[in-house]
């Protein structure tokens, strides 16, 4: 499959145009099956296991930007998305802040702390920022492992129901029809990103910074966008999945994860917004089918992303598309 077309593209309006409707009809059928799935699968276990893929895929969203438009490696997107689990947590039980608020003030956190940190990080290049970004995330669950008065340490916390006035939102169902909510408008947005004139830009640093920066494009301020728009993704997501569980460990913040979300991206597709939920749901699906040998599971996750790099360069889901377009 071609890479979607930059803002370095001379020719690129056909194409651009053909790559959008692709994906706003993915994003139809994608919205589709959200809303038929509660019907077909009256299991609350499964409805539970669909909205944690909805929630992951919103969290790896952020990737697709990052490193998918911007081409940015970062290993640290669990640290924004722990950040904002355990201030929706932390901020109502203990400041008796409302819990709306609470992932008010946590996407904003997430957002600033991206922004000042992202400032030095991002004159870094290649296996330099993966490990600058690795050691934020390393610094996250250090702390939060560590500052056990506060976060729980080990043990984990739990997380105060999201109140609206009167309403207490829970339940499998309602968090359901919220996280596949907030995957289809994080989705909508990711597409008309890319159609922007920002979103060209950030294109234009994976084609060629030196090219993109002759043709006037702040690559540092780009760059810093990327790192924003990605970790308020991850930000929304550690939110919802906090309010939706109701009880956290470090476990959100861990290097591991942080793997898992770049895997995801990959093995669904980097270039692609819908790769981030083919991604997802494997990565999600993985552990439950093996959960009779709980040992392999790694080694059957290191696997796949192997032979998808191997086979499927450029994900599952540009793959499939390659396949349609030629019948």
């Amino acid at each position: 499959m071609h890479p979607p077309p930059t803002a370095l593209d001379s020719n690129a309006g056909a194409p651009r145009r053909a790559w959008h409707l692709r994906h706003w009809t993915g994003l139809l059928v994608l919205a589709v099956l959200i809303a038929a799935l509660p019907f077909v699968m009256q299991s609350v276990y499964l409805l539970r296991l669909a909205a944690l893929i909805w929630i992951m895929s919103l969290a790896a969203l952020g990737l697709h930007v990052l490193t998918g438009m911007a081409g940015q490696v970062s290993l640290g997107h669990a640290g924004f998305f722990g950040i904002s689990a355990y201030v929706v947590a932390i901020l109502p039980a203990r400041y008796n802040v409302p819990p709306l608020l609470a992932v008010a003030v946590a996407v904003l956190a997430c957002g600033l702390l991206a922004f000042i940190i992202g400032k030095p990080i991002l004159r870094l290049r290649g296996h330099y920022l993966a490990i600058a970004t690795l050691g934020l995330s390393l610094l996250v669950a250090l702390v939060i492992t560590n500052e056990g008065a506060l976060t729980g340490g080990p043990d984990g916390t739990s997380v105060l129901p999201l109140t609206i006035g009167e309403l207490s939102v829970t339940g499998t169902r309602i968090w359901y029809w919220i996280s596949g909510g907030l995957l289809l408008i994080g989705i909508a947005l990711a597409i008309c990103l890319r159609h922007s004139p920002t979103g060209r830009a950030l294109c234009g640093l994976v084609d060629s910074e030196v090219a993109a920066a002759g043709m006037g494009i702040d690559i540092a301020r780009r760059k810093l966008q990327a790192f924003v728009i990605a970790a308020v993704y991850a930000a929304v997501a550690g939110a919802a999945l906090a309010l939706m569980n109701g009880f956290l460990t470090p476990d959100v913040a861990s290097f591991m994860n942080s793997v898992e979300f770049v895997a995801m991206v990959v093995v669904g597709g980097v270039s692609s917004p819908l790769g981030a939920v083919a991604g997802a749901a494997i990565l999600s699906l993985l552990p439950q089918a093996l959960a009779t040998v709980p040992e392999y599971q790694d080694v059957v996750i290191g696997l796949i992303i192997m032979l998808s790099m191997i086979f499927l360069p450029n994900g599952i889901i540009p793959a499939l598309a390659r396949v349609w377009r030629q019948r």
